[in-house]
């Protein structure tokens, strides 16, 4: 009796237990449920607060990367926050390296800013100076036009009403600086060529920036807006965006036999179950003992993998323009997507500032890719298979076909000069690139002469 009593004065306690439990599980999925509904902004705090400018949907890619004209930012900060994301600055730079010696840099922090667009303000947007070796340059040089990053719902935990704050639509936005570019016109022109040529590739259009750190609007010169890879391009440019997209950096983005490292590359999606099966896979098929003894075997593990067709084109396209600061020469500017769709790993090209020139830091590859060693197994491998070197030099002269043609692209270049001359020459002294007006002239007809020059190198080489 004494037994049956306490196994059923400890089913009760089970029993309770469990309530409770449910109980509490209950209460704790309303309190989620509750912190998830959006807060209505206070429109006497946030006057310019609209459905269509600050909420989240579908981004309005017709004002924010609007081609007829220079669009214009300001940005006001506190001279405190101002204040504080110089010292942040400063104490990466000061993390090593010496001017001209490139050093890998954290992001830096995070600081609240206001963005005034076509009259209406974004409010408590989080801003941060963005890029690597080209914010190393500029800052060591003593030039204060740097590449920023918004994002415009950085802070929504402090100002739970600006949850979810868009631009509209977009969350984050990059200012790139047009390092080193006295054209303004490379990181435009390249991104919207690849794009152009059936590769996807962030949107991009001219705008200018003016900031005031709480000693009046200053300007700060042509910019060229980007879109982000991870917030928008996947989406629009895919059909699936639900994918693992890579930014790789450091020796595995070679993807060289030993290079292997999970934290050279930079999971941007689905963060919190990574496990980087699909970059390993690319990384074993390309460096398989298969590709010497069974090609065929080797040629279809590394093809269920990767997009190979993809790879050749982007490499054909950023041959033909000159492009020196990406894979095959530099270990970054490059995204990797595993697209659904296929259950490929995709190429995405970015950064193209360093584009269209010629010679600088040894210069671009040259066409044949003959001076490429099996540090960059991409290149190498694929090119040492005939069917794949065949397929490149299709897109080679596809690309001059098609894409960079001299008469459309020198009128490109016509239309981009007449369109942000008066604010490149209003560029001033330590918030520039261009060391005169002239010298602005002089660069973006030296871009008319090298998408000649380029075509007839392409001929000579397949002839």
């Amino acid at each position: 009796m004494k037994t049956y009593i306490l196994i059923l004065f400890a089913s009760s306690i089970l029993f309770l237990n469990a309530c409770r439990d449910e109980d509490a599980i209950e209460l704790e999925q309303e309190q989620e449920k509750e912190s998830e509904e959006e807060v209505e902004p206070d429109l006497e705090t946030y006057p310019d607060w609209t459905a269509a400018t600050h909420e989240k949907g579908d981004p309005n890619y017709n004002v924010v990367f609007n081609q007829s004209e220079v669009l214009r930012f300001d940005i006001e900060m506190s001279s405190s926050d101002w204040s504080a994301m110089q010292s942040n600055l400063s104490s990466i730079m000061g993390s090593g390296g010496r001017p001209g010696q490139s050093i890998s840099l954290g992001d830096p922090d995070w600081f609240k800013c206001s963005v005034k667009f076509n009259g209406t303000e974004w409010y408590h947007v989080g801003v941060r100076y963005k890029g690597n070796s080209s914010l190393q340059s500029a800052y060591r040089s003593g030039n204060n036009k740097l590449s920023f990053k918004f994002d415009f719902d950085e802070f929504e935990d402090d100002y739970p009403a600006l949850k979810n704050q868009r631009f509209y639509g977009f969350k984050q936005l990059n200012l790139n600086n047009n390092f080193d570019d006295a054209s303004l016109m490379r990181e435009k022109v390249g991104a919207d060529l690849f794009r152009q040529f059936g590769l996807a590739s962030a949107n991009t259009t001219f705008c200018v920036v003016y900031l005031n750190n709480g000693s009046g609007s200053k300007y700060y010169g042509v910019y060229t807006l980007v879109e982000e890879v991870d917030d928008t391009v996947l989406d629009a440019q895919f059909t699936d965006g639900s994918g693992n997209l890579y930014k790789p950096d450091g020796d595995a983005a070679s993807f060289a036999q030993g290079t292997y490292d999970t934290s050279e590359m930079e999971l941007k999606t689905n963060e919190e179950t990574a496990d980087y099966a699909d970059v390993k896979a690319l990384y074993d098929a390309i460096n398989s003992s298969t590709r010497t003894s069974d090609v065929s075997a080797w040629k279809s593990s590394l093809e269920s993998v990767f997009d190979v067709d993809n790879f050749l084109k982007w490499l054909a396209a950023n041959t033909v323009i000159q492009n020196w600061d990406t894979y095959g020469r530099m270990t970054h500017n490059y995204y990797i997507y595993n697209n659904p769709e296929t259950s490929k790993l995709t190429w995405i090209p970015w950064d193209n500032n360093e584009a269209f020139q010629y010679g600088k830091q040894g210069g671009a590859l040259s066409f044949s890719m003959s001076e490429v060693g099996t540090s960059w197994p991409l290149i190498k491998y694929l090119m040492a298979q005939d069917d794949y070197k065949q397929v490149y030099e299709n897109y080679l002269q596809q690309f001059i076909d098609e894409v960079f043609v001299p008469e459309n692209i020198s009128a490109t270049y016509a239309t981009y000069y007449n369109l942000i001359k008066e604010y490149a020459y209003a560029e001033e002294s330590g918030y520039t690139f261009i060391s005169s007006d002239a010298a602005f002239d002089n660069a973006v007809e030296s871009l008319k002469t090298h998408v000649q020059s380029r075509n007839d190198a392409v001929i000579d080489y397949l002839n």
